[in-house]
């Protein structure tokens, strides 16, 4: 498999931000890997550069490899709207993301997992493919055999993310996907047009 395991602090450190949530490791050293992480002086980046560094970021942040992420890219430069938009709403449309906002698992790889590991259904069903696209509506919920888990109910009690594009049901340990969130309400700090630019050379 080629997803990336290694140390997300280390890349965390290479984009100066803490893509992954809280980060002790990030906190101590917020500068760059490497030898020269922390020299002063550092060469201006080129437009290209910039412009891959944002979608690399998109990459990590969302679990997604290069095809995919090319692939809704394709999808979001056909639709009707803002392609950068698009294809952040579609990022966060995917099972794994929404599971993970809804606060089922407190990591993005970890929602994978759980979803990989069928705990997971939509619309009463099993799914276990993390890149399923949600529809508004949608309900997705834990399965009945999973709800004790305890890594599931340490991360719902830890949680305290709402979001106004989804409900949630701690009796039921389920929720709606109640619509696509505008560019506005998606937290993440990504300059989608830098993508978007790259792509459309």
């Amino acid at each position: 498999m080629a997803r990336y395991t290694g140390p997300k602090s280390k890349i965390a450190r290479k984009f100066g931000e803490a893509i992954f949530g809280d980060d002790k490791a990030f906190e101590k050293k917020n500068y760059p890997p490497g030898q020269h992480g922390n020299a002063r002086r550092r060469g201006k980046k080129s437009e290209y550069s910039v412009q891959l560094m944002e979608k690399q970021k998109a990459k990590y942040t969302y679990g997604i490899l290069e095809k995919q992420f090319r692939n809704l890219f394709s999808k979001a430069n056909r639709s009707k709207g803002v392609t950068g938009e698009v294809l952040l709403q579609l990022c966060e449309s995917r099972l794994d993301n929404v599971v993970y906002r809804m606060g089922v698992s407190p990591t993005r790889s970890g929602a994978r997992q759980l979803v990989s590991h069928r705990h997971i259904t939509v619309n009463g069903e099993l799914v276990n493919i993390p890149s399923y696209s949600l529809k508004a509506g949608d309900v997705v919920g834990v399965r009945e055999k999973s709800k004790s888990l305890q890594n599931i109910q340490d991360s719902l009690a830890a949680n305290s993310s709402v979001y106004e594009w989804m409900t949630w049901n701690s009796e039921k340990m389920e929720g709606t996907f109640v619509s696509v969130p505008e560019r506005l309400q998606i937290p993440e700090n990504i300059k989608e047009q830098l993508i978007v630019e790259l792509y459309s050379k």
